[in-house]
């Protein structure tokens, strides 16, 4: 996919459902969701392996965001034995901290319409990043993510 514009704006870390980690302990969810997700992405196109097995959880508040055309939209993805399937979409982010490199990854996005819990608010974007050491919550964070694949409002 050809990037034509990279639109840039600031969001804040913020705790998570700690679902996505396997860090909540849920025995449903052995190792986290994202471990149980990423043989079915594999097996569509996308690997993820590069990638922190968790979610780096940020706010645009009191923007909001609408996504457009993401990089990667799977449909109907079982990943669980007994929760009904999904859909999840992939956009391009770079993250970018003060005196770092940039960081380059994906806002991991569930569509809300099929997830079955584990809601996040509107103005909340879940990062997958390889990763990063000393970034505690509130820390402030620069995002540069295609304007076709995300609008911020």
């Amino acid at each position: 996919m050809r990037v034509s514009e990279w639109q840039t704006f600031f969001v804040r870390v913020v705790p998570g459902h700690r679902v996505a980690s396997g860090l909540n302990q849920d025995p449903r969810f052995p190792g986290g969701t994202l471990r149980m997700q990423w043989p079915h992405f594999l097996e569509r196109g996308l690997d993820l392996a590069r990638f922190y097995p968790g979610t780096m959880n940020v706010s645009l508040a009191p923007r909001r965001y609408c996504v457009q055309t993401p990089r990667y939209t799977f449909r109907a993805v079982r990943w669980h034995p007994v929760a009904p399937a999904e859909d999840f979409s992939f956009l391009d982010v770079r993250a970018l901290r003060k005196g770092r490199d940039p960081v380059e990854g994906f806002i991991y996005y569930p569509h809300p319409e099929t997830k079955p819990e584990h809601f996040q608010k509107d103005d909340i974007l879940e990062l997958l990043l390889p990763f990063l050491d000393n970034v505690p919550y509130g820390t402030l964070l620069q995002l540069e993510v295609p304007r076709e694949q995300l609008r911020v409002e």
